[in-house]
């Protein structure tokens, strides 16, 4: 009796349907995913894709009792180091699609917004990993080992997705630097290059992408890192708004003729009388290469004798919707919490490839997408963390193969029956 070979990459039934909604292996296999012989990139992407749901990685998977139907170690790690394929081009197509969905969910008078950040990639017990850098934390002041991820993201308020990222290293502070047998045509060797460039050139390229792809919004939003008058006008020539929080360095503002510091700006600005403390005065000024822009002042949270400044170039806007708009800001912050607290993010494969780190960052990010569309289905109040335990739960208590047992039991006991 031939024994059936049951599929390895079956989807379990709380995630198919989303997978099938936002035709994620329809997008895979339009941004030229494919393979000569052997298992498909369909496959592989499935099984590593769910592999995170199942809480096994994939040693543990690989010694369970069905690790002889699965792919060996090299067949996973060639595709994940395959420097041809065009991960960017998969994860664009599939926000794209997740993003138009969620349009429909919208109303078209509420605000939408690109988010710019950037945070820590680490690798700091690495050593030989291609284009490792050193960087340094600004919020503790400690150096680290790894790269930027400088990521793009799309957010109505309600949901999170998503765009683009790139992995930046470094010139000056680089450990290691390019593998020498890259083919200089590939998808891999463009995106090595321009991990090399600085973090403004990078974001000028996503809008830019993003845009070509038919993705929209009504503003930019950035921290202060980024928020600098060569970048502001870059993103104003796209026809978006930036709204971003201002540092107080030596940025320079124009005021009757004159230029001045954040400090003098503070105390040239009017107070605003209302109910709400915590905005303390509003000023419209222009940047010094003459960008017009309102400056909101509010106090800060933790320092009550300090302020905070937030600069928007919408000089429609109130002081309080500039700074309604500015919270939207923070989804990128959980974003970052959840990829890396849950989605393990930098510790499911341990691999010294520069396309590696890509591939694998950019399934994570499908799986975010995946969890933010549920989540904005779904008609509770559960967040997206609160999600993701829940299917990890679902899926871990229905294995398929114990599933097929029962209802072949069941058919043989009804056909036993019928028979008599």
């Amino acid at each position: 009796m031939i024994e059936q070979k049951l599929s390895i990459d079956q989807l379990p039934a709380e995630i198919k349907p989303a997978f099938q909604e936002l035709k994620v292996i329809k997008h895979l296999n339009d941004a030229g995913f494919k393979k000569k012989f052997g298992f498909t990139c369909a496959t592989l992407f499935r099984i590593i894709f769910v592999l995170l749901f199942q809480q096994k990685n994939w040693f543990r998977l690989l010694e369970s009792q069905r690790g002889t139907n699965y792919p060996g170690k090299d067949t996973v790690y060639r595709f994940l180091n395959h420097s041809g394929y065009a991960w960017r081009r998969f994860l664009t197509l599939l926000s794209r699609e997740t993003i138009h969905r969620m349009e429909t969910l919208t109303s078209d008078q509420r605000e939408t917004a690109f988010i710019f950040d950037d945070s820590m990639f680490e690798r700091n017990r690495s050593k030989v990993v291609e284009m490792l850098a050193r960087f340094k934390d600004h919020a503790t002041g400690v150096y680290y080992k790894g790269f930027r991820m400088l990521t793009m993201g799309w957010t109505d308020g309600h949901s999170f997705v998503p765009v683009d990222f790139s992995l930046l290293s470094s010139n000056n502070s680089s450990i290691n630097g390019i593998a020498a047998e890259i083919d200089k045509r590939s998808s891999g060797f463009k995106r090595r290059k321009e991990a090399l460039q600085a973090a403004p050139v990078n974001i000028t390229a996503m809008l830019d992408r993003a845009i070509a792809a038919g993705m929209s919004a009504s503003y930019v939003l950035m921290d202060s890192w980024f928020t600098h008058a060569p970048l502001i006008q870059e993103i104003r020539d796209r026809n978006l708004h930036v709204i971003g929080m201002v540092k107080n360095d030596k940025k320079r503002y124009l005021v009757d003729g004159q230029r001045i510091c954040l400090n003098s700006l503070y105390a040239t600005a009017a107070r605003i009388e209302g109910k709400n403390r915590n905005i303390l005065r509003q000023i419209r000024t222009e940047l010094a290469p003459g960008i017009p822009v309102t400056v909101v002042f509010v106090r800060h949270r933790s320092k009550k004798k300090e302020w905070l400044a937030i600069l928007s170039t919408d000089l429609t806007l109130s002081a309080s919707n500039i700074i309604r708009i500015y919270r939207m800001r923070w989804e990128i912050e959980v974003f970052f919490k959840c990829a890396k607290s849950l989605l393990r993010l930098q510790k499911e494969f341990q691999g010294r490839s520069y396309d590696l780190l890509i591939s694998h960052t950019t399934i994570v990010f499908a799986r975010y997408i995946l969890l933010a569309w549920q989540h904005r289905q779904s008609t509770d109040q559960r967040t997206i963390g609160g999600l993701f335990y829940l299917l990890c739960d679902e899926v871990g208590t229905m294995d398929w193969v114990v599933a097929l047992q029962q209802l072949v039991e069941l058919m043989n006991e009804v056909a036993a029956k019928a028979g008599k």
